[in-house]
């Protein structure tokens, strides 16, 4: 089912010491989901993701803007109509039914000619089980289950109605670490098998990278970017968007732009041809580092962090915003005992320069 939001837009007003104060969540947000893909929308707390959610499920009702699911307008149905499963980040199991009753509680409340046999509700309930696999945890309580467990039955019961639309609202957050890995990887594999639209909110960029077809970079409200997850990491429009996406995260750089070649300090450090002179910010991936004695970029070494494949350089530099600079590179990498300075050479394509007043991208050729 394909989703369409039309300038949607969602203000809230409150109330501060007797005055009024309008608070945009969502603002004139314009996009088409595909049909049966899997759509992450990403950004930090407080950024419209859950609200834009809400507005999409019916929960919330916006305050302009169209939603279409297909060629059906449904801004104003009321979610029971929409056709929508949901499932909540604290899952919302009612504790006193079993597995089975939670996922049959739905298809129980239909009515008219959407209204089931039992036959017909026991035979869609085990399917969706099955599909989740927590078949043979059908007759337990939740409280018997574990967080991976619960959220399986959260996942069944939001199915067992064959939605047109899949909606999660950062459904793996109350999970460890290595469960919201198995986790996610179900996620994919069951929005692969039932084909349904999904749109997963998370602020975690990590997950919404690894299992999503396009991922909505948000802040504040606003769509930065739309985009395939690689593509996005790879091309960010702003300093934002560079900076939220990636783990570690993108070192930046105060810099400028002379004659075609960026300069961090004195040091020339690449050739940016087309880029126009001016100050800029220079982000530069972890993995955009190479050791090297000849290299252009010089930094005060701070420390060698060595885990498994990987090896970290952490260092620093006095026009670094960052804290430390973390460079990344295999396992092989040696720094000279006793060092206490780094010089890098720079991947062209892991190199981002951004206007220093708009922080918009600067295009150039590598």
């Amino acid at each position: 089912m394909k989703v369409v939001l039309q300038n949607l837009t969602k203000v809230f007003v409150g109330y501060h010491r007797k005055k009024k104060e309008e608070v945009i969540a969502v603002n004139d947000f314009t996009f088409e989901i595909p049909d049966g893909k899997l759509i992450g929308l990403l950004g930090p707390s407080g950024c419209g993701k859950s609200t834009t959610l809400n507005l999409i499920s019916g929960l919330e009702k916006p305050t302009a803007g169209r939603i279409f699911f297909g060629e059906d307008d449904v801004t104003d149905l009321p979610p029971e109509h929409r056709g929508v499963g949901l499932v909540f980040q604290n899952y919302a199991l009612y504790p006193h039914l079993t597995v089975r009753q939670n996922i049959l509680f739905p298809l129980e409340n239909l009515r008219g000619r959407e209204k089931l046999s039992k036959e017909q509700m026991q035979e869609r309930a085990m399917n969706a089980a099955k599909l989740v696999q927590i078949e043979e945890l059908m007759d337990r309580k939740p409280g018997e289950l574990s967080g991976g467990q619960q959220q399986r039955v959260a996942i069944a019961r939001a199915l067992v109605k064959e939605p047109r639309v899949l909606l999660l609202d950062e459904p793996l957050s109350n999970l460890d670490a290595r469960l919201r890995l198995r986790t996610r990887e179900e996620i994919r594999r069951i929005q692969r098998e039932t084909k349904v639209t999904t749109i997963f909110v998370t602020h975690d960029q990590e997950e919404a990278m690894s299992i999503c077809d396009f991922i909505v970079v948000m802040k504040a409200g606003v769509v930065h970017q739309i985009g395939k997850p690689q593509e996005v990491y790879d091309h960010p429009v702003n300093l934002f968007v560079a900076k939220f996406l990636g783990t570690p995260p993108i070192n930046v750089f105060e810099g400028q732009v002379k004659d075609e070649t960026l300069y961090i300090g004195e040091e020339a450090v690449l050739a940016v041809k087309g880029a126009k002179d001016g100050e800029v910010y220079v982000g530069i991936r972890p993995e955009g580092f190479v050791p090297a004695a000849d290299g252009a970029l010089t930094c005060s070494l701070k420390g060698v962090e060595v885990t498994g494949r990987d090896t970290t350089i952490v260092s620093s530099h006095p026009l670094s915003l960052n804290t430390e600079i973390r460079s990344v590179m295999t396992a092989e990498t040696v720094v000279p005992a006793g060092a206490d300075r780094v010089r890098f050479a720079l991947k062209p394509n892991k190199v981002k320069i951004f206007s220093r007043e708009t922080e918009e991208a600067i295009p150039f050729e590598e």
